[in-house]
């Protein structure tokens, strides 16, 4: 074993979430180490990578996994690293690199609705959170001016401070679309991460369709930029860090982690207080492959409850042509969407979503399906304007509720490192299913008002993935049922914090990234103060034993 690293804090995962803890904590005066399984990336490579690849449908083409920090790949095929157990298939896709997925993401910066962090009290399913909306409030707001959120104030999301920018400039197709579904529908600007003017040193958004993999001119906020931030703060960054095992002392504390590099070189990192900040697959693989002769079921899991109640947000969706040509393809990819329907008491019997609407260049879906039916020649080309001038899609963003059973274990195949590759158990319930049913007649309304013809929609019983993965490490008051408690303290250790969209215990409609940021943030401001006396103790006990 090499030589030994040791800090104050060390965080696991360098993901946007991670790093903006560990900055905060960096800027309290702790000496903050974080470790990354995957490799540090050069952002004028992943831009190229992306402008040079002849499959421009595979955003996942620019971020290859390495070999010691494999992560899910499904095109051209499934390279099969996490394995499916079914019912239902989970095909997951994140990053494993310093900056985590967040490289590759729409930017979505949603809150919560009040409601939806008491959705058992008030609609009798899920559950509730340990904390109120308003609690949540001002860590919003410290998330939002972190990372530069723009929006418009008609979300549904109350706030007690304005957004740090106004929404990026709206593309045409949006504005036909805000403008022919009044009043029926509410159409606003989505929140997003996205710089409308200059902020944080980089600059507004031009237009360019592509944020998803990348944003050539960083006017997105990405997880590298928290990774800098953290640096720029005094954290220190350890690149290719795999780590395998969390290792605990005879109380429970935790006392270091063990990781492998490249070679398969193994190295032991000691701290005072540690954060597991992977997402909401890798960090319950973490847990569970750390068990002991005392924690059989592994680390945090005396509730049973890791890798439990694994949520995303399903979606079907309709595609037609309007009545006017539209040319989507200017601007960001997804910059509208209807807010009306996330909350109601309808929740009582099927799940709230949003309506949200692609600004994807429809050219290259249509030469797709015009090569499939035959078409050739001028008549090619007269198709392929026309459709691609007049197409649009609209998808439903669905809640899935907490379920014990769909859930993130080890499979028993293991990775080129030796380490067991992460399982996915999972099925979309009936609540879920209803909801859907229920959307469609607004894809048909939607439909209507822009006199839509060819309508399609998804095939019965297929949903896709919004790539949003929540809940495997709940938080919660009664430690019989939740992993860690709501301030991401694990209830079994300590000193080991969960930074997560895997703590979040409901997934309510919106993307998970910035409600993940606000928890964090109120995790590493609860850290220093709740440790100090920890620190005291364990000062004075090594004084006493030097004495004796």
């Amino acid at each position: 074993m090499s030589e030994q690293h040791s800090a104050d804090i060390v965080v696991i995962g360098s993901g946007i979430v991670g790093s903006l803890a560990a900055r905060r904590l960096a800027l309290q005066g702790a000496s903050v180490l974080i470790l990354e399984a995957g490799p540090r990336l050069d952002r004028g490579r992943v831009v190229a990578a992306f402008r040079n690849s002849p499959i421009k449908g595979n955003w996942m083409g620019a971020y290859p996994p390495s070999p010691w920090a494999p992560h899910p790949i499904y095109v051209p095929k499934d390279n099969g690293y996490l394995k499916q157990a079914g019912p239902y298939p989970y095909p997951a896709e994140y990053i494993r690199a310093v900056g985590g997925t967040t490289w590759h993401w729409a930017a979505m910066a949603w809150r919560l609705v009040p409601n939806d962090v008491r959705i058992k009290s008030l609609y009798g399913v899920g559950v509730d959170w340990p904390m109120s909306y308003e609690e949540l409030d001002p860590w919003y707001q410290e998330a939002e001016e972190l990372i530069g959120v723009a929006g418009a104030p008609d979300t549904g999301s109350p706030r007690s401070q304005p957004f740090p920018m106004e929404p990026v400039a709206e593309p045409w197709s949006m504005r036909r679309f805000r403008e022919r579904l009044a009043p029926t529908y509410a159409v606003v600007a989505n929140t997003v991460a996205r710089n409308s003017r200059s902020y944080g040193g980089r600059p507004a958004c031009v237009g360019n369709n592509s944020c998803q993999p990348i944003c050539p001119v960083n006017a997105q906020y990405l997880g590298i930029n928290a990774v800098e931030a953290a640096e720029v703060a005094g954290a220190k960054v350890v690149p290719n860090a795999v780590v395998y095992r969390i290792e605990h002392d005879a109380k429970g504390r935790i006392a270091a982690v063990h990781y492998y590099d490249p070679d398969k070189g193994t190295h032991r990192v000691t701290g005072k207080t540690f954060i597991l900040a992977a997402n909401g697959i890798e960090s319950p693989k973490l847990l569970l492959l750390s068990a002991s002769d005392k924690y059989p079921n592994g680390l945090a899991n005396s509730s049973d409850m890791v890798g439990r109640h694994l949520m995303d947000h399903p979606s079907t969706s309709i595609t037609f042509y309007a009545d006017e040509e539209l040319w989507l393809g200017r601007g960001p990819q997804s910059p509208s969407s209807i807010n009306t329907l996330r909350d109601g008491a309808f929740r009582s019997q099927h799940a709230p979503y949003r309506l949200d609407f692609t600004n994807i260049s429809q050219v290259l879906s249509v030469t797709q399906d015009l090569i499939k039916e035959g078409v050739y020649g001028a008549e090619f080309d007269k198709q392929l304007r026309w459709r691609a001038a007049h197409q649009v899609s609209v998808k439903n963003v669905l809640e899935v509720l907490p379920d014990p059973d769909n859930r993130i274990t080890l499979s028993s195949e293991k990775d080129a490192m030796g380490i067991p590759k992460p399982e996915a158990h999972y099925s979309i319930g009936d609540y879920t299913r209803r909801a859907a049913e229920v959307s469609k007649a607004d894809f048909a309304r939607i439909a209507e008002l822009m006199g839509g013809t060819g309508l399609r929609y998804s095939a019965e019983g297929n949903f896709a993935n919004n790539q949003h993965i929540t809940g495997t490490m709940s938080m919660g008051n009664d430690p019989k049922s939740s992993v860690v408690d709501g301030f991401g303290r694990t209830h079994d250790h300590e000193n080991l914090f969960i930074c997560s969209t895997g703590v979040m215990p409901t997934a309510a409609t919106m993307n998970s990234t910035l409600t993940a940021i606000a928890l964090a943030l109120r995790t590493a401001e609860h850290i220093l103060p709740q440790q100090a006396a920890a620190y005291t103790a364990a000062s004075n006990a090594e004084r006493e034993a030097s004495l004796s």
